[in-house]
């Protein structure tokens, strides 16, 4: 049996709470796309996810830095593994709270196609040269910006046509991270799958940065074991016990039960409306991320790699400013020359930046 579309809209508008966000209820596109009724197919959040993954930026993450530089290790995350591990987060905190995870997921592996190389030092770059012509740069927009104009794969409309609710989720995306231009400290997503990947996002980088401190030497355990999470994770392992099979052992059960104590948290404290951390949760992540943040984001070794790549963007963006026939012509199409090296660089891998830089420089 092959089931519809609207079959599989019945039969997930059964299983959801009342709260979740409903394929059939979706608000649609901004370019309508006529679906034949009783048709065969996926659900419209389905599609979304599909898209995604088959874009060209998606597929760039695998080599963008999410702390170190994407050619600076096999094992540390880049962009794209991070994208996975926040959608992994998602998908499993809508489904225990009876929430869209078609949505959630399609949210989750858009949310940051629009970074820039190097990190958030990479996204400081591109934010201070377009400052100095009156605009901002900020990944969540262009995110955006990446899913609604510059991928060209249809030949009705710019960019992947996505629904509107995976428009709200990107727009609206925040974290501890973002420059957002939302200021509201007590802002709430358009709808609860995109709570849902604001605090994926925050759960995921959070312990994966721990794994990846760790292992890069930068970030020691005498550093971070101290914190109430850890401690709290570690006594629910057996404590000290767990060290005998080792340091990577024991660190990697030790992060999957942190990140296991936060998702369990924030579905516990869900009132039906607002999903975030509990107060008291809230304190001990807190703790986490100043420790990471002392020890690990603004150590020396960190801080270098990360500064040399942004000199390389600034140092790129200049010379596009005075050679534009060097930018690519499909991002030149009706925008300003500054807009068009923003969406360039934006969409350069770390690798592709450096060789543009010494192609065009000469510089190492």
């Amino acid at each position: 049996m092959i089931l519809t579309v609207k079959q599989l809209e019945d039969l997930e508008a059964a299983r959801l709470a009342p709260y979740a966000t409903k394929s059939r209820n979706s608000k649609g596109r901004k370019h309508k796309e006529v679906i034949p009724e009783n048709s065969y197919g996926r659900l419209c959040f389905q599609k979304d996810r599909d898209r995604i993954i088959h874009c060209k930026a998606f597929r760039r993450l695998d080599e963008k830095a999410q702390v170190f530089p994407a050619f600076f290790g096999d094992h540390y995350r880049t962009r794209l593994t991070h994208t996975l591990e926040v959608s992994q987060i998602a998908r499993d905190i809508a489904r225990r709270l009876g929430l869209n995870e078609d949505l959630s997921e399609a949210i989750a592996l858009a949310h940051d196609l629009g970074h820039p190389p190097f990190g958030h030092t990479g996204e400081d770059a591109l934010n201070e040269m377009m400052s100095l012509f009156g605009s901002h740069f900020e990944h969540n927009e262009q995110s955006k910006r990446v899913v609604t104009k510059l991928e060209k794969l249809y030949p009705d409309f710019d960019g992947l046509n996505l629904s509107l609710e995976v428009l709200e989720g990107l727009e609206k995306h925040k974290t501890s991270w973002d420059r957002s231009s939302v200021k509201d400290e007590n802002f709430v997503s358009a709808h609860i799958e995109g709570q849902v990947v604001n605090l994926a996002d925050e759960i995921a980088y959070t312990n994966h940065d721990i794994d990846d401190g760790i292992r890069s030497g930068i970030l020691k355990i005498s550093d971070i074991e101290r914190t109430e999470l850890w401690q709290e994770a570690l006594s629910g392992l057996g404590g000290k016990n767990i060290s005998k099979f080792g340091e990577e052992v024991m660190t990697s059960r030790i992060i999957s039960r942190i990140t296991g104590l936060m998702i369990v948290d924030i579905c516990e404290y869900f009132d039906g409306d607002l999903l975030k951390f509990s107060p008291s949760i809230s304190l001990k992540v807190k703790e986490l991320r100043d420790v990471l943040y002392t020890k690990f984001y603004m150590s020396d070794e960190v801080r270098k790699k990360l500064l040399k790549g942004k000199k390389m963007i600034k140092k790129l963006f200049e010379y596009y400013i005075q050679h534009p026939d060097k930018v690519h012509e499909k991002y030149k199409t009706g925008e300003k020359i500054e807009v068009a090296i923003k969406d360039y660089i934006a969409g350069m891998t770390d690798q592709f930046l450096k060789s543009e830089l010494n192609k065009n420089l000469k510089l190492r």
